[in-house]
């Protein structure tokens, strides 16, 4: 029988993911243990779905840490940050979906800490002259968790195959917030103040 805290919290994200009102019955059947024992790990519903946001950034902010997002050039460490932040795809799905843990001011504090260094990631890579510089580091810091949590609700749902997720989750991100310069063959790179009109 599976009691570990973490096997109960991911067998809790698939099927919450699915269904955000599902019983704690369900989540105990799919984490393979009675609902007694749920009990015993998490005294009720809020206190588990607050433990899976903590482990949702825990694991988010030890994919940064494994990227070394401070070291090196910016895009080979968000190349790392993709392949370090895929396998745990479906927690930042978890993250970016459930309201519940908008209110809840520890949750809110890890999570400024983690965008602070994706933030960091971001505009380092724009004073380098990687990064689209008429795109916030904000909003590129957003965008970027945002299509991880993608990842994850495509590979649940089977649009996209685990084995795929990387390579789709770089080459489209990276298509966007590469920066490219202007060429008169390629006016679609052209900024907002020179483009064609």
């Amino acid at each position: 029988m599976a009691t570990d805290r973490d096997t109960v919290l991911e067998a809790a994200v698939g099927v919450l993911s699915r269904r955000p009102t599902a019983h704690l019955d369900e989540i105990a059947r799919a984490a393979g243990i009675s609902r007694a024992t749920l009990h015993r790990l998490f005294p009720g519903r809020d206190a588990l779905i607050r433990d899976v946001g903590r482990l949702g950034l825990q694991r988010f902010a030890a994919a940064l840490d494994t990227a070394a997002v401070e070291v090196g050039d910016a895009r080979t460490a968000l190349r790392r940050l993709v392949d370090a932040a895929v396998p745990d795809a479906m927690l930042c799905a978890f993250l970016a979906g459930e309201s519940q843990l908008y209110d809840d001011d520890e949750i809110n504090d890890l999570w400024e800490v983690q965008i602070d260094r994706l933030h960091a990631l971001f505009l380092r890579g724009q004073r380098e002259g990687v990064f689209r510089i008429e795109l916030s580091a904000a909003w590129l810091s957003e965008a970027f968790f945002d299509l991880v949590a993608g990842i994850g609700w495509a590979i649940q749902d089977g649009r996209l195959a685990p084995r795929d997720a990387a390579f789709s989750l770089a080459e489209l991100f990276l298509g966007g917030a590469l920066r490219r310069d202007p060429t008169p063959s390629n006016p679609q790179h052209l900024g907002p103040e020179t483009g064609n009109r």
